[in-house]
């Protein structure tokens, strides 16, 4: 529970260092999906404070918006469109210093100045995108895709 979270000041490896162990206990037995993903943005906006962080997750020729913290946010992105779709078709994780310099960036918020979004892929496809945006510019690094990754890569997804 959030509650039970032991929050981490200051440095960021720290902070992924200690909140990562945190949110696989709190997933781990747990079968259904919602609940884990919830707990899993909601544990990454209470450590971090991110502007928005959430899931998206696959269906059909879409992702739809899955649990996320933050404001209301698009709810469809197709393949290839945005931060998300891009990443999603790429199959990589992408770092957008500037949002407004990325083409063809869909601004659910005029807020967000700068993203990440990592993609989930399980048996060789992609099944959903974990975004995480900031209101500040070049705010996420090479630190932030090595520790979301690792995260990403240590929960279960139904596929």
């Amino acid at each position: 529970m959030a509650e039970d979270l032991s929050i981490i000041q200051g440095d960021k490896i720290a902070a992924y260092k200690s909140i990562i162990p945190q949110i696989k206990a709190l997933v781990d037995g747990e079968p259904d999906q919602v609940a884990n993903l919830a707990n899993t943005v909601a544990a990454l906006k209470e450590q971090f404070g991110w502007f928005w962080v959430g899931f998206y997750l696959v269906k059909g020729d879409e992702l739809v918006l899955a649990p996320f913290q933050g404001p209301v946010a698009c709810t469809r992105i197709k393949k290839g469109r945005g931060v998300c779709g891009s990443s999603w078709a790429e199959a990589r994780t992408l770092i957008v210093p500037d949002v407004e310099a990325f083409p063809g960036h869909i601004a659910c918020s005029s807020l967000s100045k700068s993203e990440i979004v990592v993609p989930v892929i399980r048996n060789g496809q992609v099944i959903g995108v974990l975004d995480v945006d900031s209101e500040h510019l070049n705010y996420f690094d090479e630190t932030d895709q090595q520790f979301l990754e690792e995260l990403i890569a240590g929960l279960d997804f139904a596929v």
